[in-house]
């Protein structure tokens, strides 16, 4: 006899409800009458035995307490009422989700009846005389984009040295700052090659024609290893190219290298070692586009695609003086790259100039069809255009206390000296990490196949910060708290739409840790640029303090550069980029490198 409504409901899917199954006249006794609604809790009893100190146990995870009748109750009602809901993992019809398979949810930054998004779409770049080639190679190797295209349009440069010159040097120095998982040689000669033909025959395709980059071996590459920087992908080869990495051939961009990134996305260690800070090689060059920002910082590629979830742009551009673009959430199609949380992956350039950075993000815009998160949008940027009369928030408080420093200071000066109008800003006492409760369901669900079938322990990092534990202990989150800390999210993007309704942009240490969460999960855009140096006396890490390892410390304290962080408008990124470059012509300190390259 077919199981009734009740039991199929409880204890199986609900796909073939709808089926009718033959009753006889005489109704059996423990059969509900025809017609009876379906009800919870009337299934046949699943999963392992639970008591009522299992549920006395797990109450410490949630941080709720139950009375002892109400934890007598969910108890025995347990196996009957809930252990159903998990035969989709672990059933006899169990279902496997494909990564390109995203929740139905999914977020959206723009707020209802929020203005001021951008009206056009404009893109005008600089038109300065790049100047005579220089004699050296390395002097080639460090110039911006902005120069190298023009030398390269000019026929002063041809594709094929510039991308020697750069294979040579990623051979020469990634030993010193591991950021290399794979050298692309055949497919960039390849590429370069036939960039140098079609300019020749003056089919020029625009700035980034025949200009080497590196990626951030998160984006697919069509027969070629594309690793998550973790060991049980070490020998992953996909099919196809993401889509960014299509765009950027369309562009006529040429791939040199898949560049390192901190394993799954989190820091600067991977299966080969840590990526090395090229300022000052005792310490981690942040991550996790670890492997992206020493390359360029090196000047070992021209520039390169990073990623960023909760800081991953952001840090390495900060502590290896780059330009890093982070865009607005939905902009940027990640079809093809590696998932940690669908709701806050961002795919961004990470340059030596900031109107490097948006030449990259023109060519890697606009929806693709496959990322339901992508959706259309408008780019207007003018690299001449004036930045008189904008109005740049700041956080007082945050000015004068750490991360800050007299560099973040005297970036505030600039904003004045430059005809912007600093505007103080507040934002409320609210626990703000609290929404990455979110970010870690999301990545645990992302590799929930790495969880449950014990890949994870191959991972070479296993301390607590790291993600095989958070993995773990993220199965132990409430579902109800993701709802709320959902809901959170929207008090939250209110707020940051409060703000943008009074500046047009903010400028915030990049380190704020409050900053880089609210931003990353309101999906707002931001911009990290080399502003001064600063002296340090121990190396930074990305890891929890172990004193087991201390990091190194310097006597006398190095020098090392400083980036401050401007967040734009959602959508706005090419009012930041113009903002940007006015204040990196003020600072002045972007074409130092770091010695040794």
């Amino acid at each position: 006899m077919s199981k009734s409504r009740r039991q199929f409901l409880a204890a199986t899917s609900l796909a073939l409800a709808g089926a009718a199954a033959y009753r006889s006249e005489a109704q059996k006794a423990d059969e509900p009458p025809p017609g009876a609604p379906p009800a919870f809790g009337t299934g046949a009893p699943v999963g392992p035995e639970v008591s009522a100190n299992t549920f006395s146990e797990a109450e410490k995870l949630v941080q709720i307490e139950l009375s002892g009748s109400e934890r007598a109750q969910a108890a025995a009602s347990w196996r009957q009422n809930m252990a159903s809901l998990y035969e989709r993992r672990n059933g006899p019809r169990r279902v496997f989700l494909q990564d390109a398979i995203s929740p139905a949810s999914h977020w959206n930054p723009l707020l209802p009846g929020v203005k001021g998004l951008p009206e056009r779409d404009r893109f005008v770049r600089s038109s300065a005389d790049p100047g005579p080639l220089p004699e050296k190679d390395e002097d080639i190797a460090f110039a911006p984009v902005t120069r190298l295209s023009r030398w390269i349009e000019q026929r002063k440069l041809t594709s094929e040295r510039l991308t020697r010159i750069y294979l040579a040097r990623l051979q020469q120095f990634d030993p010193k700052l591991r950021c290399v998982i794979t050298l692309t040689t055949d497919l960039a000669l390849a590429q370069a090659r036939k960039s140098d033909e079609e300019i020749a025959a003056g089919k020029y395709r625009g700035p980034l024609h025949g200009i080497p980059w590196g990626a951030k071996d998160l984006v697919d590459t069509a027969g070629i290893a594309t690793t998550y920087g973790a060991e049980p992908y070490k020998d992953r080869v996909p099919t196809e190219d993401a889509t960014v990495v299509k765009r950027l051939h369309d562009a006529g961009a040429v791939l040199v290298a898949k560049l390192s990134l901190g394993a799954l996305a989190l820091n600067d260690i991977w299966f080969g070692g840590q990526t090395m800070n090229p300022w000052l090689l005792e310490e981690g060059s942040s991550g996790s586009s670890a492997g992206p920002g020493a390359a360029t910082a090196a000047g070992l590629v021209a520039f390169a695609i990073g990623s960023e979830t909760g800081g991953s742009i952001v840090a390495p551009a900060m502590r290896c003086g780059l330009a890093g673009l982070r865009p607005t959430y939905g902009r940027v199609p990640r079809t093809g790259a590696m998932t940690l949380c669908w709701s806050l992956d961002k795919l961004g350039a990470m340059t030596r100039s900031v109107e490097d950075a948006a030449l990259v993000l023109h060519a890697i815009s606009g929806p693709d069809g496959a990322d339901l998160a992508c959706v259309p949008s408008k780019l207007d940027f003018n690299a001449a255009a004036g930045v008189q009369g904008l109005r740049v928030g700041y956080f007082p408080e945050w000015m004068n206390d750490n991360p800050a420093t007299d560099v973040d200071r005297a970036a505030l000066e600039s904003v004045k000296k430059l005809g912007m109008v600093p505007v103080e800003a507040s934002l409320p006492d609210w626990p703000y990490d609290a929404l990455n409760l979110i970010l870690f369901a999301e990545s645990a669900a992302a590799f929930e196949e790495l969880t449950l079938g014990g890949e994870l322990g191959q991972l070479k990092i296993q301390v607590p910060d790291a993600w095989p534990n958070i993995f773990r202990q993220s199965r132990f989150l409430s579902a109800v708290d993701f709802v709320q800390a959902d809901r959170f999210r929207r008090k939250v993007a209110n707020e940051m739409a409060r703000i943008f309704a009074q500046v047009d942009m903010l400028l915030v240490p990049s380190l704020r840790d409050e900053m880089l969460t609210i931003t990353n999960f309101t999906g707002h855009p931001s911009l990290t640029l080399r502003a001064g140096f600063v002296q340090v006396a121990e190396a930074r890490s990305d890891w929890a303090p172990d004193p087991k390892h201390p990091l190194p410390k310097f006597s006398p304290p190095r020098r090392v550069p400083h980036g401050v962080t401007m967040i734009g408008r959602l959508f706005d990124e090419g009012k930041l980029a113009s903002a940007g470059i006015a204040l990196e012509q003020s600072f002045g300190v972007a074409d130092e490198r770091p010695p040794g390259f």
